[in-house]
């Protein structure tokens, strides 16, 4: 007897009419990572395949607009730098060392105005990620990022 698979919108429905509590963030950022290493090396990969020398993984986290309790990483290989944005962690791949630097995380609008509202009081352990959102609202992750792409300072040139 073959079960039938039920659709991620069936999973989803049922899980969103069951009560779980206060799910804490840290089980929720566990939980979604499972894959994430697996991902970055095909991502990776891809990208050796593609492209000569150094280049950037984007990661970018997003929440399905009707599924609402289904959050995906979407993993993308890329020559250029992008241009900062929510909901996006990215990563330079150097083909010479044979290793991927981390060069930025920006997480939800929600989240940085959160931290950004109470960066006095956040903890200790979070800090590296407020730094984070201070840098990406003051545009230091931005004038990063032309710097990564090799563009002038004054360019109004938008990598994306």
């Amino acid at each position: 007897m073959d079960k039938k698979r039920k659709t991620l919108g069936e999973l989803s429905t049922e899980l969103a009419k069951k009560d779980f509590g206060q799910i804490s963030v840290r089980d929720q950022s566990s939980a979604m990572l499972t894959d994430y290493e697996k991902n970055m090396f095909e991502s990776v990969e891809e990208g050796k395949k593609k492209f000569i020398g150094s280049f950037f993984i984007v990661v970018i986290t997003k929440k399905e607009r009707i599924l609402q309790n289904v959050i995906r990483n979407y993993f993308v290989a890329r020559v250029s730098c992008p241009t900062p944005d929510y909901d996006q962690i990215v990563y330079k791949y150097n083909n010479v060392e044979d290793k991927i630097e981390f060069i930025w995380v920006v997480p939800s609008k929600h989240t940085c105005l959160l931290y950004l509202k109470n960066a006095k009081i956040i903890d200790p352990k979070e800090y590296a990620l407020l730094m984070s959102i201070v840098d990406f609202s003051d545009g230091t992750l931005y004038k990063k990022c032309k710097k990564l792409n090799k563009e002038e300072d004054n360019s109004n040139m938008i990598v994306n």
